[in-house]
């Protein structure tokens, strides 16, 4: 399990990202989405992404079969923000609950530095307790929360900013 490659993202894995993406929505405990997005409309959120500042990779297993992916995404527009990315982690069904998201979290701390990363950000939602241990794991501090910012089916869900110094 620890031999896990990562590779920059192409448009043709567009599909396969929007897939695991869209396999989380229903367990209303990763994303704020509440019905399954197109391919088209992440587009523009993958035209954001690119090798030298935001990273998107895909993350493969030593025979080549496709965990999931990992994305640095610009924290804010302005530019005092740069070095300040949000980092988000989606496993493929198959492959929750291993242990992959630790390496894959692991990788991003030993590489942040190479994009000119100073701070990652993690957006968690405050009940989403696998999510949140990972990160802690890590030494992510709470640098604050959002109470009830989201409603889920009708339920208010209050969203955890995790933060990690990387210089």
């Amino acid at each position: 399990m620890g031999n896990l490659k990562f590779r920059n993202a192409g448009l043709a894995d567009l599909n396969k990202i929007v897939a695991i993406y869209n396999s989380t929505i229903a367990s209303r405990m990763v994303t704020a989405d509440v019905e399954e997005v197109s391919v088209e409309s992440k587009v523009q959120w993958f035209n954001e992404h690119n090798p030298e500042t935001r990273p998107l990779w895909m993350v493969e297993d030593a025979d080549g079969q496709i965990v999931g992916w990992v994305s640095f995404s610009s924290f804010h527009e302005r530019p005092a923000y740069s070095g300040t990315v949000e980092v988000s982690i989606y496993l493929d069904e198959s492959c929750r609950g291993k242990g992959y998201g630790k390496i894959i979290l692991q990788y991003c701390i030993d590489n942040a530095g190479r994009f000119g990363v100073i701070n990652l950000v993690a957006l968690i939602f405050l009940h989403n307790e696998p999510s949140l241990k990972l990160f802690r794991h890590f030494g992510f501090e709470d640098w604050g929360t959002l109470p009830n910012v989201a409603v889920l089916d009708g339920i208010e869900r209050s969203l955890k900013i995790l933060g990690k110094r990387i210089k």
